[in-house]
């Protein structure tokens, strides 16, 4: 079974080593990006590894480095579906596991495609997010430009040109 454990702040390779020493198998997911032209390598999940525990799960509670175990106090910690490390391990590449790309960031009077809603399809100029996350859209009715917010679960996608 697969279980998580809290480590102390910025320990996780010092608690990762010291369960492996003990005899755990311990996956720690490490992603590298660019922060000020350089290379940075931090934890997927800082302060959290996950362990895989066959019997013995209070010997990996007090090992160096961790904190605890995720679940009640006193038993057994919370099993996690092995199907989540191999997912991840899956979105691994050369050691790191490699996130989506951020999309761009769409600006005030880009020109959108709707996808969703009553609008599906539609274009719209991109007008903002009211404080409830809401889209707001300028879309060409009768001539004119109107406001437009639209559903909750609608989104926009961005297209190349820029209207100022």
């Amino acid at each position: 079974m697969w279980c998580v454990a809290q480590t102390q702040p910025l320990r996780e390779r010092f608690a990762k080593e010291e369960l492996e020493r003990v005899g755990f198998d311990v996956y720690l997911p490490k992603i590298r990006f660019r922060h000020a032209g350089r290379w940075r390598i931090t934890a997927l999940f800082p302060n959290y590894v996950f362990i895989q525990i066959n019997d013995s799960w209070w010997s990996a509670r007090w090992c160096r480095g961790i904190i605890r175990l995720l679940g009640p106090d006193s038993c057994p910690p919370y099993q996690l579906s092995p199907d989540v490390v191999a997912e991840i391990r899956a979105k691994e590449k050369n050691g790191f596991v490699v996130l989506k790309p951020k999309p761009p960031k769409i600006v005030k009077g880009q020109q959108v495609r709707i996808i969703g809603g009553r609008f599906d399809g539609q274009l719209a100029l991109f007008e903002g997010q009211n404080r409830h996350e809401r889209i707001r859209v300028l879309m060409e009715l009768l001539g004119g430009y109107t406001l437009v917010e639209l559903g909750q679960h609608d989104k926009v996608e961005a297209l190349d040109i820029a209207l100022h």
